[in-house]
C-alpha cells in the first residue's frame, strides 16, 4: 500500500454550478465525508490526482488531504470520469 498526500483548496459552494466553476479554474471538485462530521467540499490539483490514479493500488491506499494546513486521513470511495476524455470529474473521499 502506498501513502498519498494531496494539497487541496476548500470550496465554499456546493452543487452543479459550483463544480463546473471549479473545473473551469482547472481543478477537480471533491468531497470528504463520514466520521460523524459535516462534509467538506474541496478541490484538487488534476496533475497530482491523475498521477495517483495511474497506480494500481490507489483505492486501497492511505490518503492524506492537506486543507490549508489541516490534515485529514481518508480513503477513496469513488472517482467519476468523463465518458470521452476519461479525465476525473469528481472524487469522493471517506474519513478513516
Amino acid at each position: 500500500m502506498t501513502d498519498y498526500t494531496f494539497n487541496a483548496k476548500k470550496r465554499e459552494k456546493a452543487g452543479k454550478g459550483a463544480a463546473r466553476a471549479c473545473r473551469r479554474e482547472g481543478r477537480v471538485p471533491a468531497v470528504i465525508y463520514g466520521g460523524k462530521k459535516d462534509a467538506v467540499l474541496i478541490s484538487l490539483d488534476p496533475v497530482e490526482l491523475e498521477k495517483a490514479l495511474d497506480l494500481t493500488d490507489f483505492y486501497q491506499s492511505n490518503i492524506t488531504v492537506d486543507i490549508d494546513g489541516k490534515k485529514t486521513k481518508v480513503v477513496c470511495q469513488d472517482v467519476q470520469f468523463h465518458p470521452v476524455s476519461d479525465k476525473p470529474l469528481h472524487v469522493d473521499f471517506m474519513r478513516q
